[in-house]
Order: C-alpha cells, then structure tokens, then sequence
C-alpha cells in the first residue's frame, strides 16, 4: 500500500507528515493540542523532530486538512548484551471533532505497516489497555522490559516474529520523553 491510499470512505487519506512545510507543522501541532486539551504532546513532537529522534510522522487528511497525526520516534530497550532499538508510538490525535471514527486507526495500522516494511522489529506504546491490544500490541510482550508506567498500560508489539523473545531490560526513551 501506498501512503498516499485512500482508506475508509474514500475521504480520509493516510500519508507522510510534510515537516518541511511551516503550515504542515503549525497544523500537526494543533491538532495534538487540541486532541489532548494542552500543548504538552504537541511540544514533544517538535522536540523529538528538532532532536532528530523522529523516524516516521504521518497524517490523515479529509478535505485537504489535516485532522490526525501519529509519531514514532527512536528507543532502546538496555539488555545485559547492549543496546536493542525499538520504536516509541507516541502521541497518536485526532481532531476532537474526528474522534471515534476509526482515524486512529487507520493511522495506527498503516504506521505499523509502514515501520515493518522499513525493517522495524519491535515499537512500544503506553496507552488504552481496551484500544491498543486490537492491533496487536500486548502487555505480555513487555512483561521483559522495565519501565516507570503502570504494567496495564505498557505494551509492546513485534514487527517480526520473535523479535523480543529473550529481551529482558530497561526501556531507554529519548531525552524529550524526560523519562
């Protein structure tokens, strides 16, 4: 699939985030402060692109604007053999006016496509512990990883079959998390 398919009714687009572009930005940062009613999300995602800590940003568009965005920045997971890259799924939002009309979605599934064609193993998410198991994201997988968040809540996903057996250590979130 291409990231410029158009998924649901026709009417909602998935694609890359277009950082470059001033008004693209302005609008992603929007859109995160108004899904969470603050700007904290909307500061880290700036934070993690200006630190380079960024490896996929996308959008859902209807009608030309933006109404989501999805971020998944660069983590490590600290075993006792070194360092394990990882993906961090966070933030994930959608317009309040958008909300519970499967955009998330669609902007999940399609970010987990797009990081296993590009040789991505293992993303991690704090998040819902109803919403986020649908897409195959499960405390059981984190169960080896150590991290501040309640166990409910932190939850990981292999991109590749076996990619976390034997993985044991500590969760490592790049310094905008200030984790």
């Amino acid at each position: 699939m291409s990231l410029q398919e158009i998924f649901a009714d026709d009417s909602v687009s998935i694609r890359m985030e277009n950082a470059g572009s001033i008004e693209e930005r302005a609008a992603v940062w929007a859109i995160n402060k108004a899904a969470f009613a603050r700007a904290d999300e909307a500061d880290l995602v700036d934070r993690l692109r200006g630190d380079g800590h960024a490896i996929l940003s996308l959008v859902a568009e209807l009608n030309s604007g933006i109404i989501g965005h999805i971020l998944f920045s660069r983590m490590s997971i600290d075993t006792a053999s070194g360092l394990v890259p990882a993906a961090a799924l966070a933030p994930m939002a959608v317009s309040p006016t958008h909300q519970r009309k499967g955009i998330g979605g669609l902007l999940v599934s399609h970010g987990l496509e797009t990081l296993r064609e590009q040789g991505e193993k293992i993303v991690i998410v704090l998040g819902h512990p109803d919403y986020y198991p649908k897409f195959g994201f499960s405390t059981d997988k984190a169960a080896g990883l150590e991290s501040p968040f309640p166990r409910e809540a932190f939850m990981a996903i292999e991109l590749s079959c076996g990619a976390l057996d034997g993985i044991r250590g500590a969760v490592v979130y790049p310094s905008p998390f200030g984790i």
